[in-house]
């Protein structure tokens, strides 16, 4: 049985705010990645095809990275979120975030058509600047660990 995520921060953003690539629900060609809570971790979920390929049977770096990007992203708004007293489907807008930073190590060559599983670890580091780790599992290999460090999305991104 494949794992899901039922309740996704992505699944509440503000439509003006849901067109990222990565994460985007509106992103018609976009990954439509969804963040969700397991237990105090994080949790992002995708099963790359073909057209992410580096060479044949492997999946090209970039789209570890934006994993990565798009997996931090939600977490932080995951955290902020609940800090503030708010659960994914209360009627509450969530934060949204911005990298500032993201690290990546590639440990392992990723396999193409297999699940991969980012599991992230928050930490506040400033009531508007959040840090989260995380390790991208194909099955149970460890392919690819990082940190992205976060923003509070600042106003003058609003149109």
């Amino acid at each position: 049985m494949e794992e899901k995520i039922e309740k996704a921060i992505q699944d509440i953003y503000p439509d003006d705010f849901s067109w990222c690539y990565g994460c985007g629900r509106l992103n018609k060609d976009g990954h439509h990645l969804r963040t969700g809570w397991q237990g105090d971790k994080t949790i992002t979920i995708f099963t790359p095809d073909s057209k992410y390929m580096g060479i044949p049977g492997f999946v090209y770096g970039g789209l570890i990275a934006s994993l990565m990007d798009c997996h931090g992203s939600g977490s932080a708004a995951l955290a902020l979120h609940r800090k503030n007293g708010n659960e994914i489907g209360d009627g509450s807008v969530p934060p949204r975030f911005v990298t500032a930073g993201l690290h990546v190590e590639f440990l392992q060559p990723t396999p193409q058509d297999t699940p991969l599983k980012a599991i992230g670890t928050v930490e506040e580091i400033h009531p508007k600047r959040w840090k989260v780790q995380t390790e991208i599992f194909a099955d149970d290999t460890l392919c690819a660990r990082g940190e992205v460090v976060l923003v509070v999305m600042p106003s003058t991104f609003l149109k």
